[in-house]
């Protein structure tokens, strides 16, 4: 069942599906019926006259004014684009690194590094459930000014296993943004809307690390390194002056709970409404449900799974570039740490190109394919196309990086066939996000279940990137990570055109 209503700031009317159609079930509920349930499947019950009044209700952030929601989604996108630039803008400056604090193991070297990466592959497993408790927005708030505290803890590590450490505690409460930031684009709009939105907050995790490169090479070798971790602090200062007087909480159980009880709505608590059913629950026990939601959903569901996969191996690709793009470009082309940074503008133009061509065309596509076979009602299958398309884009840029890296013809080319990777990877990430977001109640769960298998990937990778490397060479090293990304990019989402709504329909956790 549906309702139009109309959008407060344009005039149009937007389809709204029911509130237990955008990540707004409590997990309490959700587990009495898949008890009860043959085979474990969920459903939901009819709508109740407090759900119609919720539709309409001002209070109810896809109601929410078109300005007030895009400068929401521009605070969540800055969160966001944060701590992802914070994980590589050290690159660069790794030399500068050892130097300073005597590291003579490549493999330690490499792992102040990536060891933010790995926080931000655990961070999400806690923080995107503690979303789903306690609100969206706080837990934005808080983690952002934590990761400022970190970030300075970083400028004045005395020690090498200090920096580490301060490393890691920065990355797990850099996670927040990226584990809560796709549900809070659910609770903002809905599936056919959505679109821009999803392709803004992907952008930050994927540029970010771009532009980190290119400051952090010029600021480690002017002022020194411990200044890039000083300018990430005031970045999140920066952050929390903006996002905190502008970003309200968006997430619908948490606003219908407040609401409630500001108008002494007490009969609610006491029924069986899925929405205010997890108030009744212990705060331990609403939070081990919640905590493990994240990990049932990667490993109980072949479609989180399958998607999360191919994502984080993609985004694994990534940050083996980035380990790899310092040595290469300045022992072949003999770049300095400065110049070092700008050679990774080539995958941020690629970014910035997907971008514009996945929010506008993809979301096009989705419409246009809702209209012909659905009679306007979208499916998130209707997301597959664009996924397929980026996946025949990623193997393009690996050979055209790995080949002309290896004959060294001149520095263009590789950053020429980074860019098309990094086209690609835009491309594949959007449609993606947009699927989890789509068909899973829970959407910051999902969302938080493929930030971890990703950001585990983007962890491990450099640590055997060189050894690789030196074994296959850039042209085949690049070209056995292109065929592997064929094969579990491709037949996946295909087969998932065509049996990804019997797949849906099996699943005790989709919509």
């Amino acid at each position: 069942m549906a309702t139009d209503a109309q959008d407060h700031a344009t005039g149009i009317t937007v389809e709204f599906t029911r509130p237990t159609d955008f990540d707004s079930s409590s997990t309490i509920e959700a587990e009495r019926k898949e008890s009860a349930q043959p085979g474990g499947k969920e459903t939901h019950n009819k709508e109740s006259p407090e759900d119609e009044d919720w539709i309409c209700d001002p209070v109810n952030p896809r109601n929410w004014t078109t300005r007030k929601k895009w400068s929401s989604v521009g605070v969540i996108s800055l969160y966001t684009f944060i701590p992802p630039l914070t994980s590589s803008m050290m690159a660069p400056g790794l030399p500068e690194v050892a130097l300073q604090y005597g590291i003579t193991s490549t493999t330690i070297l490499a792992l102040t590094l990536s060891i933010f990466v790995l926080a931000l592959a655990l961070g999400p497993l806690v923080i995107g459930p503690l979303s789903e408790i306690f609100g969206r927005t706080w837990v934005l708030h808080i983690s952002n000014l934590l990761s400022l505290a970190f970030n300075l803890g970083c400028a004045f590590a005395p020690t090498t296993s200090a920096l580490i450490a301060f490393r890691f505690l920065s990355g797990l409460a850099g996670s927040a943004s990226i584990a809560i930031g796709g549900g809070s684009i659910s609770d903002l709009f809905d599936e056919r809307s959505r679109g821009s939105a999803m392709a803004l907050f992907t952008l930050g995790p994927l540029l970010g690390p771009v532009i980190g490169p290119v400051c952090g090479g010029f600021i480690a070798q002017s002022i020194g390194p411990k200044w890039v971790f000083i300018v990430t602090a005031i970045l999140n200062g920066v952050a929390a002056v903006v996002g905190i007087p502008l970003l309200r909480e968006t997430y619908h159980p948490v606003l219908r709970i407040r609401q409630a009880k500001i108008q002494g709505d007490v009969e609610l608590f006491d029924g069986d409404h899925p929405q205010f059913s997890q108030a009744k629950m212990s705060n331990g026990r609403l939070f081990w449900v919640n905590i493990a939601r994240p990990v049932q959903l990667l490993f109980g569901d072949i479609i989180c799974f399958a998607l999360s996969f191919y994502m984080a191996f993609v985004y694994g690709i990534y940050y083996l570039m980035f380990a790899t793009f310092p040595e290469f470009f300045s022992t072949t082309y003999g770049f300095s740490a400065g110049i070092n940074g700008l050679v990774y503008i080539g995958l941020g133009v690629g970014f910035f190109a997907a971008t514009l061509v996945g929010a506008k065309y993809g979301n096009q596509v989705y419409c246009h394919l809702a209209n012909k076979l659905n009679g306007g009602k979208g499916k998130p299958e209707y997301r597959i196309p664009s996924l397929i398309f980026g996946s025949l884009i990623v193997p393009i840029g690996l050979m055209w990086y790995g080949w002309s890296a290896q004959a060294k013809i001149h520095w263009i080319m590789p950053i020429i066939g980074s860019s098309i990777y990094g086209f690609g990877q835009m491309l594949t990430f959007f449609p993606i996000q947009l699927y989890l977001v789509d068909t899973f109640t829970y959407a910051a769960s999902a969302v938080s279940a493929a930030a971890f298998f990703r950001s585990l990937f983007g962890f491990a990778f450099p640590l055997f990137a060189q050894d690789m490397f030196d074994t296959l060479g850039l042209g085949g090293g690049m070209s056995l990570l292109a065929g592997l990304s064929i094969v579990l990019g491709i037949p996946f989402p295909v087969y998932l055109w065509y049996n990804g709504e019997a797949m849906r329909a099996r699943s005790s956790r989709a919509r």
